[in-house]
């Protein structure tokens, strides 16, 4: 395995695909760091690099989460919910358009079930169907069924009014 091409060719591809699916840059980049560390200890043929750190980035993401609901759960039993409610980092100052749409993108996402929220993704960073369908263990001649369904859940998860405002018009 050729390590610097693996992160020639895969470093940015996988840190937009790990900021979409955490929402937050800077975990984002720990996390990818993390994913191509780990990639250092591996000897993986050029062609499964990109799918194994989509993988290891994926597996990262979701113990980071487990050990973050951890830390609110035990942070809510040993503080009042009122404390932690207001966060002192949040401006009030937020571009509005964008940070709504944001906001209303990772919602969407946030409401899917896992495995829909990682075809688009997964799509989105331009993984053919059959990578897409090894990594989410399913046949091949299903990804482009999967996909359209998990896009019909995402648009009608998605907030009507960002609809509305990026077509001029209503659902």
């Amino acid at each position: 395995m050729d390590f610097e091409a693996a992160y020639k060719n895969h470093w940015t591809p996988l840190l937009r695909y790990v900021d979409r699916l955490v929402g937050d840059a800077d975990l984002a980049a720990d996390v990818v760091q993390e994913a191509f560390v780990r990639l250092l200890e591996q000897t993986l043929p050029d062609e499964e690099v990109r799918r194994w750190l989509f993988t290891v980035a994926t597996n990262l993401v979701r113990d980071d989460a487990r050990m973050s609901a951890r830390r609110r759960r035990l942070l809510s039993q040993r503080y009042d919910q009122t404390d932690l409610a207001h966060d002192p980092v949040e401006s009030p100052d937020q571009p509005v358009l964008r940070a709504e749409r944001v906001a209303a993108v990772r919602a969407a996402l946030a409401e899917m079930p896992e495995r829909d929220r990682r075809l688009l993704l997964m799509r989105e960073e331009g993984f053919r169907y059959a990578e897409i369908a090894e990594v989410i263990e399913v046949a091949p001649g299903s990804v482009g069924t999967l996909l359209a369904r998990a896009l019909r859940r995402f648009t009608e998860a998605l907030d009507p009014r960002i609809v509305e405002d990026e077509t001029g018009r209503g659902r």
